[in-house]
């Protein structure tokens, strides 16, 4: 599939306001590992860039940045513009991003009702969440967790495997002494990122019963998770630097990603 420069830009645009957050979050994370402040997720860090100066203006740009990624998201699923096929595994990773898309999307809802545009605030979102409590409503409900904690889980050792064989590599369109910059932060991104997903499936397995499914844990109790443990406030700063560098990863998309993969061979 051959995209037009619209989409190309969709693209870029989405990369970058994930990156944006992910320095937000990943600055948080350094601090209250510092012991300067408390973790945050990544509507935390939507909500602090309305905080800062000129952050009605910053707020509208990454909002139009992760709709962007969602048009981006569904344009690689439904096109299947990066080359994965329709077997098991390509329908599997497509459904992923499509996934990706519904997460980018509610976060960019957030951020709009923020602004005051009237969408992610009030009766809608609650109603939804209302009729999930209803139809997940039965005795053994907490067993829905469980089987949640396979998302995250996949996800994670997707992050991980894609770390340690370099696959984002082929991606890249840029020369191979930006490159050599770009493989070690994304590796160290891709696995820090990785990690907190599996953080996530394991809170999910072991405190199952005292999570609901409508509210599942997620970046923020992971990191809070891992401030916990001893040695925890190490941990939380490795982290942090790790999605710190999953941030310019993110950056690196958007200048540099291959985004018309028509003419890549198949694997």
């Amino acid at each position: 599939m051959t995209v037009t420069r619209g989409v190309v830009w969709l693209a870029r645009g989405g990369y970058a306001a994930r990156g944006v957050v992910y320095v937000i979050v990943a600055c948080f994370a350094v601090m209250a590992a510092m012991g300067s402040g408390d973790t945050v997720d990544t509507r935390g860090a939507i909500t602090r860039i309305l905080e800062q100066p000129f952050g009605t203006t910053l707020l509208w740009l990454v909002a139009l940045g992760l709709l962007a990624h969602v048009a981006w998201r569904l344009t690689q699923a439904l096109g299947d513009t990066d080359g994965h096929g329709t077997d098991g595994k390509g329908l599997l990773i497509r459904a992923g991003l499509v996934g990706s898309a519904l997460v980018n999307g509610l976060l960019a809802i957030f951020a709009l009702g923020l602004l005051g545009t009237g969408l992610g605030s009030g009766g809608a979102g609650a109603g939804d969440n209302d009729l999930l409590a209803r139809l997940l409503r039965y005795d053994n409900a907490n067993r829905v967790i469980y089987l949640m904690a396979l998302v995250p889980l996949g996800v994670g050792i997707a992050h991980l495997v894609k770390a340690w064989r370099l696959k984002f590599e082929r991606h890249f369109q840029c020369s191979e002494e930006r490159m050599r910059l770009v493989r070690p932060v994304a590796r160290v991104g891709l696995v820090a990122r990785g990690c907190v997903f599996l953080i996530i499936a394991a809170l999910l397995v072991l405190g199952g019963s005292r999570y609901q499914p409508t509210d599942p844990p997620g970046l923020k109790e992971a990191l809070e998770a891992l401030q916990g443990l001893p040695f925890g406030w190490l941990l939380l700063l490795a982290i942090g630097l790790g999605l710190l560098a999953f941030a310019l990863y993110s950056f690196a998309e958007a200048l540099w990603r291959r985004i018309d993969l028509a003419e890549v061979m198949p694997r």
